[in-house]
């Protein structure tokens, strides 16, 4: 068994320096919700140290906000937003030699992609605009996967360790008390039946199948170095190799 672990990095969290150490992908601020041309220099020079891949991450232009509430913009200003974010972090990523790896969502974005059609289609245009060759990172079953890959873009599913679910698959919404798992073991418990058992429990207790290509760690919260150090103990326990997927298909 194997599995591709990401963090989201680069927004100014306190252990981006750690975690780049225990992760194989990560999805790094482009500025437009966080962080800042300190914090993203930093993240991408410490991936780049560490073999880690880079992918860009993209959000809604919403500082306030951290990027986590939904927007509603017109084509061409969502056109201009993203393009602009994922140039910006491409020639960041240039100057220190490095490639971006993929494109991932974030916040309210990466959810209304998950769920809005005609969102997705809109941002799968903007990604083959900026490069048709960059897979795409999106919420496992989600609309996004299933339209950017019948447009020809490679896609990744993504599952997330430390969020709850619904029973549709979605993700708990952050304004609910119980989004977020805070207890290490849980976490690690539900990100090892992703993976062994292609399997998560929901919210409301059932059991539905998810499969997924990479796992999520919040760089952004207060327990995601101690809980990638766990997740890399059991993965050891359980033989389940840590790494990276490729851009290479």
């Amino acid at each position: 068994m194997h599995i591709d672990l990401n963090a989201d990095l680069g927004e100014g969290g306190a252990f981006d320096h750690e975690l780049l150490a225990l992760v194989s992908s990560a999805n790094i601020s482009c500025g437009a919700h966080a962080g800042d041309t300190d914090t993203i220099n930093n993240a991408i020079r410490l991936a780049v140290t560490h073999n880690v891949r880079i992918g860009a991450h993209p959000s809604y232009p919403d500082r306030v906000n951290f990027g986590r509430l939904p927007m509603q913009l017109s084509f061409s200003s969502l056109r201009q937003h993203v393009l602009s974010q994922l140039e910006s972090l491409r020639e960041l990523v240039g100057t220190q030699h490095g490639q971006l790896s993929h494109i991932k969502p974030h916040g309210a974005l990466y959810n209304q992609l998950a769920i809005d059609e005609a969102l997705a289609q809109n941002f799968t245009d903007i990604v083959k605009e900026f490069d048709s060759a960059l897979p795409v990172v999106g919420l496992a079953g989600g609309v996004f996967l299933r339209v950017a890959k019948e447009a020809g873009l490679q896609t990744y599913s993504e599952a997330f360790a430390d969020r709850r679910y619904q029973p549709n698959g979605e993700l708990v919404p952050r304004s609910d008390s119980q989004a977020l798992i805070h207890d290490v073991d849980v976490a690690v418990a539900q990100s090892l039946a992703i993976i062994s058992k292609g399997e998560i429990k929901t919210i409301t207790g059932e059991t539905i199948p998810i499969n997924a290509d990479t796992l999520c760690v919040h760089g952004d919260s207060v327990i995601a170095l101690q809980f990638a150090k766990k997740l890399h103990q059991r993965f050891v326990q359980e033989g389940i190799r840590i790494t990276a997927f490729s851009r290479e298909y």
